[in-house]
């Protein structure tokens, strides 16, 4: 362990180090991070010019922001500045009105009583500023200088002791502190969640005391250069831990698993363990929250870089139920442990999904035999694809469609209606009918017995018509209940004999 330290730095972290057997940790090049795993950012600003001004603007969060031993040196620097700034203008006070020479004399009023040089007079101004107040030493009314300075002092101090005091009381309750004892897992680990790719790590509190209001936030940070060429270094862009579903308000209580579902929207969507050897980005996971103790904002930092990215590994769980209460076991909370994951990015494993699979391939036997059933079982004798009306005469398929729609129409409210002969047609269609040459009788309206019951009737042209619109259902092998009569030579022996004398009349 020692030797890793040495060759890589103190900052190297070996992940499970008790428990090796497992996976052992990868052995890349420490880089340049953004943000260190403590949270401070590595960045410094230079070059500010006439800039530096805005500095003393704001003079009081600059003093803040300085570390503990500016703060120091300039709180000590400040009160002993202005003590013998103070301490020597009373003691040219006592110069100018000749109260030196005149200490011991009894019979002298001096501006302040028992001011003789300058020590005494830095005694004066020290119990007068800390109201020590031992009565030795105290102004009498024949001084009005004594009397401004006395107040200018007051004043004075009162400004120096509400800028430094607060300065420092600030500087102190700071919640920076509160940032160390909540923890970040060393690694991220990379695997499958709810059957869904999802980059993940670990949050705790080691406190008791809650952190109100709590909410964590990802950021990727990531050269990238745009389609019109411009280079951006470190460019942000925005992880989605649960924004959308509330899941990024936490409650932490006991530590937690934070999940970032790798899909179409994520940046990570095209990124395989293969790919992850060669990338260059880094994770930075700001943690914010209300101390519950003193109610101040806090904010806690750490970031993860490719190589503290774990691909097919799931934390161990640290929890565990105890008599009366829970228990969290901080000893495993940054150990990681080997799970079967793919190693194909969600694109690619999209692609593979969305391939077609290869169909049946029907043959030309199968084909031909369907295209023949459907013309043998077609209503008309037709192929279904035709127009069984559309070899009639334009005149009878006129006719016969008008009056189709009118034995429709009552044949919905009167389903028992029959026509028993070639008188129930229309005149004019009957007429029509007698005219039709011997050639064109295959493709007139053709009339067939339909059983229902014990009796044979026949089907109207709208009924026809209406039958045509309809699909016919498949054949079902077995004897037929609706025979249809034998072909002969002629289209006449098909019709009923009452029909066949009147068409040999006509």
């Amino acid at each position: 362990m020692s030797t890793i330290r040495r060759k890589f730095g103190e900052d190297y972290q070996v992940v499970n180090t008790n428990r090796a057997m497992s996976f052992s940790a990868p052995a890349k090049r420490k880089r340049q991070r953004f943000v260190e795993k403590n949270g401070r950012c590595n960045v410094q600003h230079g070059n500010l010019g006439g800039e530096t001004s805005r500095y003393i603007s704001d003079l009081f969060t600059t003093l803040v922001d300085l570390k503990w031993r500016w703060n120091m040196l300039i709180f000590l620097l400040t009160y002993t500045v202005a003590w013998l700034i103070m301490a020597s203008m009373w003691w040219i006070i006592a110069y100018i009105r000749g109260d030196l020479g005149h200490g011991h004399d009894e019979s002298y009023t001096p501006c302040v009583a028992n001011v003789y040089n300058f020590p005494s007079a830095f005694l004066f101004f020290i119990e007068t500023e800390a109201t020590i107040g031992y009565g030795y030493r105290y102004i009498t009314e024949k001084c009005p200088e004594g009397i401004i300075l006395f107040l200018f002092q007051s004043l004075l101090g009162s400004i120096v002791d509400a800028f430094l005091i607060g300065c420092m009381f600030i500087k102190m309750s700071q919640p920076k502190k509160r940032a160390e004892t909540l923890m970040f897992s060393q690694d991220a680990v990379i695997s499958q969640r709810d059957g869904k790719l999802c980059l993940m790590f670990r949050v705790g509190n080691l406190r008791n005391s809650h952190m109100v209001s709590a909410q964590i936030r990802c950021k990727l940070i990531k050269s990238r250069q745009t389609p019109e060429g411009e280079f951006l270094p470190l460019d942000q862009r925005e992880l989605d831990v649960g924004f959308g579903t509330g899941a990024d308000q936490l409650f932490l209580v006991s530590p937690l698993t934070i999940c970032h579902e790798i899909n179409s929207n994520s940046p990570f969507f095209d990124l395989s363990q293969r790919s992850l050897m060669n990338e260059q980005f880094e994770i930075v996971v700001i943690l914010e929250g209300i101390v519950e103790t003193t109610g101040m904002t806090c904010q806690a930092r750490t970031s993860y870089t490719e190589d503290e990215v774990l691909w097919g590994h799931r934390f161990l769980p640290v929890m565990s139920l105890e008599e009366g209460f829970f228990r969290v076991d901080y000893s495993e909370f940054h150990n990681t442990f080997e799970v079967p994951t793919p190693p194909y990015s969600v694109k690619e494993q999209d692609e593979k999904s969305s391939l077609p699979s290869p169909g049946p391939v029907l043959s030309p036997t199968l084909l031909d035999g369907h295209n023949r059933r459907e013309r043998i079982f077609s209503f008309d004798g037709v192929h279904h694809t035709e127009e069984p009306g559309s070899k009639l005469p334009s005149k009878l398929q006129r006719m016969s469609s008008k009056n189709g729609k009118e034995v429709l129409k009552t044949g919905s409210t009167q389903p028992t209606e029959k026509a028993s002969s070639m008188s129930d047609l229309p005149l004019r269609v009957q007429r029509l009918g007698s005219l039709v040459g011997q050639g064109e009788a295959e493709n007139q309206l053709q009339l067939k017995p339909l059983k229902l019951g014990s009796e044979a009737h026949t089907q109207s042209a709208g009924e026809l018509e209406h039958h045509r619109l309809v699909p016919v259902p498949a054949p079902v092998p077995g004897p037929s209940l609706n025979p249809l009569p034998a072909s002969s030579g002629r289209p006449e022996d098909n019709l009923p004999p009452k029909l066949r004398r009147m068409n040999a009349d006509h």
